[in-house]
């Protein structure tokens, strides 16, 4: 804790070299095969270029060419376009959480008013956050969270993205309260398609093979998808990932998986890995996602214990993608299952379910470790 008690004080006394920048100011940050572009709004990816089968660089994540449509997003549709949630990402059941005593109250901003979604109606994803250092292969940016929508007490947050050679991205999120306990919960919201919708099959996500090894649980959730306490297993259902399938074999099977009336996946799949690792260990792939369009591999290594999974359910072809990922004869719309949202984190409303165990790694205080969300995604090309 040491490093991080100098890096807030440090931070407070302003010796930490800081930019008070444009919120919607670009900052690419590039490494062999890979290129990356953040904005301070939100924290938020926009642009992520690898190399494909043949050898040409492809945007493999969706958003705006223009950095002010993000705004324009989350005041009307509020789609979470690449940015970091929280405080809590997710859902939290009616909007209320008890810590050490203490109940406390969250913006119901999601299905009419039941649950708290990613934070409230003004969470991290809409804050403009403080670049604190950029070069050209890193960026950090940091929020103070003064007890934002009605959590408890105050939190400063670290969010350094950097990118090697691999390639590779790896976003390191570093939550620490300064006052009074309370649950921490952060998750990037990255919205993939590794076809790039350079052809039809890769418009959509449904031939895209998805395998998560570890992923044999999953938590069961009601018809407004928030959890029932209840957790099930993945085997012989169309939540199985264990082996590698495309995301559309079983998609049709998956009625109401993803809130009443609705087919697709948005799940939260509980990563459970093999005794020789650990419960936080980052040594496993706990995914591996692939598309024959590009030929693209993506590879996520993480110290979280859950993966929330949605596969673009809701999208409904009203909102184009980038001019790089435009097909060349028409304008091309995200469609139905266009895309893939894949959120490392812990288990979704585990505050309000003790007996899953899940306070450890969802409670944090002033004199406990920090709250870290370590995200490495590698990629490849398929059969190289």
């Amino acid at each position: 804790m040491l490093y991080f008690s100098t890096l807030i004080l440090s931070f407070a006394a302003g010796s930490v070299s800081t930019q008070a920048s444009n919120p919607l100011q670009k900052y690419t940050i590039s490494a062999p095969g890979i290129s990356a572009t953040f904005i301070p709004y939100g924290a938020r990816l926009t642009n992520l270029y690898v190399n494909d089968k043949n050898g040409n660089p492809q945007d493999v994540v969706l958003g705006y060419d223009d950095a002010a449509d993000y705004v324009r997003n989350d005041e009307t549709v509020h789609t979470y376009f690449g940015p970091i949630v929280g405080r809590y990402a997710n859902r939290i059941k009616n909007g209320t959480f008890t810590v050490q005593g203490v109940t406390s109250h969250t913006p119901e901003n999601d299905n009419m008013g039941h649950d708290t979604l990613h934070g409230g109606k003004l969470g991290y994803d809409q804050r403009n956050w403080t670049v604190v250092s950029a070069n050209s292969t890193s960026v950090t940016f940091s929020l103070l969270d003064q007890a934002f929508e009605g959590f408890p007490g105050n939190v400063i947050t670290f969010a350094t993205y950097t990118v090697s050679a691999g390639p590779r991205w790896t976003s390191r999120l570093v939550s620490i309260p300064l006052d009074e306990p309370t649950p921490i919960m952060l998750a990037n919201h990255v919205y993939w398609n590794l076809g790039a919708f350079v052809d039809e099959a890769g418009s959509t996500v449904l031939n895209n093979t998805l395998q998560m090894p570890y992923a044999a649980r999953y938590v069961e959730i009601d018809n407004i998808e928030v959890p029932t306490g209840a957790i099930g297993t993945t085997k012989g259902t169309f939540l199985d990932f264990t082996s590698p399938k495309q995301i559309g074999r079983d998609i049709e099977s998956a009625i109401n998986n993803c809130g009443y009336n609705c087919t697709g996946y948005d799940n939260a799949f509980i990563l459970d890995r093999p005794r020789y690792s650990s419960p936080e260990s980052t040594d496993l792939s706990q995914l591996t996602l692939s598309s024959n369009s590009t030929g693209i591999q993506l590879d996520i290594y993480t110290n979280q214990q859950s993966l929330q999974i949605y596969t673009c359910d809701n999208t409904n072809g009203t909102i184009p993608v980038k001019r790089s990922q435009q097909l060349a004869d028409k304008t091309t719309f995200v469609e139905k299952y266009g895309c893939i949202v894949i959120e490392t984190q812990q288990w979704i409303d585990g505050v309000n379910h003790a007996e899953w165990g899940q306070d450890a790694y969802q409670i944090y205080t002033v004199d406990s470790e920090p709250a870290v969300v370590f995200a490495q995604y590698d990629f490849s090309v398929l059969g190289a």
